[in-house]
């Protein structure tokens, strides 16, 4: 099936991924964006889940963050952002598994993240919808 024979959404399911796909970006943003000056609150939360207390390594983290957001939010780079959204959110799931956080609000975060932000694209994205084609 190529991306022209993808059935149209409607506008509700368009509005609704943009909606979805909103919340993912502003989330991570909020994340990126805390982590680049150095607060001291930051880097502390980041030593029980075995991180150093290092400001350039919650700055490197923030960066490479809100440069997978700014992929994902463009229309032309938007599954290679969802990937590598993907790949960061797997790293945080590891990071709670590794250090035996509670599952459902910890550990299965990244998982809920990973399944709005895949969500909001399949509905926006008919590229996407092509290559994931759930049937009625």
């Amino acid at each position: 099936m190529s991306i022209s024979e993808t059935a149209p959404v409607s506008a509700g399911a368009l509005w609704t991924g943009r909606a979805l796909s909103g919340v993912i970006v502003l989330f991570m943003i909020f994340d990126g964006v805390i982590k680049l000056p150095p607060l001291d609150i930051v880097t502390q939360t980041m030593v029980p889940l075995g991180w150093p207390a290092d400001a350039n390594v919650a700055r490197m983290l923030g960066v490479i963050g809100l440069i997978s957001t700014a992929l994902y939010a463009l229309p032309r780079t938007s599954v290679l952002g969802a990937i590598l959204l993907t790949a960061y959110m797997g790293g945080a799931i590891a990071t709670n598994v590794r250090v035996d956080n509670p599952l459902f609000s910890h550990t299965l975060f990244g998982v809920y993240l990973g399944l709005i932000l895949w969500g909001g694209l399949y509905l926006r994205d008919p590229r996407v919808r092509a290559l994931i084609p759930f049937s009625r």
